[in-house]
């Protein structure tokens, strides 16, 4: 079934980084928590990261480990690639030593 920006509900903004921002959402349908990864597509295109922003989708959705979020879907809109993941408290890594 197709999934677009209007399947969830955006809340506050968990991290930003060169490409976009990351955003908690909520899936309207289930009422579930994710993590909603925006990828701009000018700075995407400006940056040459759109090759990255692929293998990153790929990798992810191949995934399945307690210790990496997977992706649950991933679509398009007209500015912003956005990589719908799994949500994990705790937050980066390099915070946690």
């Amino acid at each position: 079934q197709a999934v677009n920006a209007d399947a969830f509900m955006e809340f506050r903004v968990l991290g930003k980084g060169g490409f976009g921002e990351v955003c908690a959402c909520q899936r309207r349908a289930t009422g579930k928590m994710y993590a909603n990864k925006r990828l701009n597509k000018k700075r995407l295109k400006k940056r040459k990261g759109y090759e990255a922003a692929l293998v990153e989708k790929r990798i992810l959705a191949r995934v399945h480990s307690r210790f990496i979020v997977s992706l649950a879907c991933a679509f398009q809109t007209k500015t912003d690639l956005c990589l719908i993941m799994t949500i994990m408290n705790g937050g980066d890594l390099r915070y946690a030593v």
